[in-house]
């Protein structure tokens, strides 16, 4: 058996951590260009901002600032509704491009992964090459991503995922650091102990006061120092900081859902019966269209509907039959809606979970035609789901959800003008399905 044996100071073993720049943010100015070089936010739904593209942190807008605040101090920022269903879709074609390089993928967030590239870097080295192989390995990758998405991303490459995760960090945004087995050091004495992956507050400052200031100061402490002060997944995070590789890649397939959910915070507050329903009537929409995407049928669903002062009533309904339509979900869950629901009481929010996931599959004829009358929402659904990719998914959607979309673009019309740019769905006037009742 030819046993390759790498030279010195070469990879044994090699990791690569991809991290989003700004990438929810950055997703909706790949959907519209317009808003290039300007100051985006997301977070509309909440009141909050929630990610913000690097021009919108440059003018002092940072993570869950409110809407005024944002105005006051940057009054051209643009500020949007988060848009989860098109960040999923950004993220798997992101999973997908990376596995045309690497087989094991780990899919670590919805804008981060980790990936094997052993086998990768040491086809490298047999063809005689070296770092500048790997490096352009890396700026390949990159560059895939940025032709085919319109994101730029960061990219480290290093023999271990915690420093792999410390290379995608070094030279934020778009930035791509191949942190060499022999030249480690070099880059842990810039690492603050509290920056690095696995490390929380607690442990960063118990490990201050021991004197450990950087990632290099914890790896010049010996292993059984290492083993009497810290617990294991500390010891395990030494280990990897020193080269030496620990975890391994989790490629487990991250569609093997048990349950599907979508929730809501709407604001202001509100008594409206039917508004209220339509929020969770929009809530099931979401929830069912990313059962479609992934191939899932669900036979239940919980519910709940949560009052101002954060009081959350629910309950389950079943369904009878697998199902991955909406229209027979809304049904069922307004036969128990007004049990849970006060009349003259301020609700705040919604959701929905999808659970009996499993694979569509052939659906059995039954005796009262049911199983046929699926057959054909299938396919008006088929059509819906290109309609959505191709005009916004707010294009085409059940009347009970209405309501709910009406104070969406009351929402987005409330905003300044520069807002409105972003604005490119076309909604379709189509008078589709009719209210369940």
């Amino acid at each position: 058996m030819n046993i390759f044996t790498p030279k010195q100071g070469a990879f044994k073993k090699a990791f690569l951590h991809l991290d989003g720049d700004s990438f929810f943010a950055a997703c909706e100015v790949a959907l519209n260009p317009k808003l290039k070089g300007r100051p985006v936010v997301t977070g509309l739904e909440r009141g909050i901002a929630s990610a913000m593209t690097y021009e919108a942190k440059a003018r002092g807008i940072t993570r869950g600032m409110r809407l005024f605040e944002m105005r006051k101090i940057c009054p051209e920022v643009v500020i949007i509704p988060s848009d989860y269903e098109t960040y999923s879709i950004f993220s798997q074609r992101m999973y997908n491009i990376v596995r045309r390089y690497a087989p094991d993928v780990e899919e670590y967030s919805i804008d981060e992964c980790f990936a094997d590239i052993t086998s990768v870097v040491e086809r490298i080295y047999r063809k005689g090459g070296g770092i500048k192989e790997i490096t352009a390995l890396g700026r390949s990758i990159k560059d895939d991503l940025k032709k085919e998405l319109g994101l730029t991303f960061s990219l480290g490459i290093a023999p271990t995922k915690v420093l792999a995760k410390i290379g995608s960090k070094h030279n934020k945004p778009d930035g791509l650091t191949v942190i060499e087995p022999d030249k480690i050091d070099e880059y842990l004495v810039k690492v603050p102990i509290d920056s690095i992956w696995g490390i929380g507050p607690s442990t960063s400052v118990y490990l201050s006061k021991k004197g450990i200031r950087t990632a290099y100061d914890f790896t010049q402490k010996s292993k059984e120092w290492v083993e009497e002060c810290v617990n294991k997944p500390h010891v395990e995070i030494w280990h990897e900081l020193c080269g030496r590789q620990v975890y391994e890649i989790n490629d487990m397939d991250t569609e093997a859902y048990k349950s599907i959910s979508r929730t809501r915070t709407f604001t202001p507050a509100t008594r409206d019966r039917s508004f209220i329903f339509a929020e969770l009537s929009k809530n099931i929409e979401h929830a069912c269209a990313r059962l479609r995407r992934y191939g899932l049928m669900a036979s239940r669903a919980s519910y709940y509907i949560k009052t101002q002062d954060f009081r959350y009533y629910g309950t389950e309904v079943m369904f009878g039959r697998h199902v991955n339509t909406p229209e027979c979900i809304v049904e069922e869950v307004q036969k128990t809606f007004n049990v849970l629901f006060t009349a003259g009481t301020l609700y705040r929010a919604s959701g929905v979970t999808l659970m009996g996931l499993e694979e569509r599959g052939e659906v059995q004829k039954d005796l009262f035609g049911s199983s046929e009358k699926g057959n054909r929402m299938a396919d008006v659904y088929k059509a819906v789901d290109r309609i959505a990719h191709m005009y916004g998914k707010r294009s085409v959607f059940l009347a009970s959800s209405l309501l709910a979309m009406a104070r969406e673009d009351d929402d987005d019309l409330s905003q300044n003008k520069s807002s409105i740019l972003y604005k490119n769905n076309r909604r379709l006037a189509i008078p589709f399905m009719g209210e369940v009742r």
